[in-house]
């Protein structure tokens, strides 16, 4: 299966994309701003895996740093 994302300033033209794909006979999630960032989130995870286990302090100045 294969997915696209469409992010749009108008509420207009989202209705209309999501219309115009139900017609065709496609599935429409929409996806809220916290789900976007956890799929990127866990993408950047897989990316940099190192498979290495490090304490659980160390996670969280990393993720403090990034802001």
């Amino acid at each position: 299966m294969n997915t696209i994302v469409i992010q749009s300033k108008s509420k207009n033209n989202l209705k209309l994309l999501s219309e115009l794909a139900k017609k065709i006979g496609e599935r429409v999630t929409v996806l809220s701003e916290e789900q976007i960032e956890d799929i990127a989130l866990g993408s950047y995870m897989k990316k940099i895996r190192t498979g290495k286990n490090v304490s659980s302090d160390l996670v969280m100045k990393k993720l403090q740093s990034i802001k």
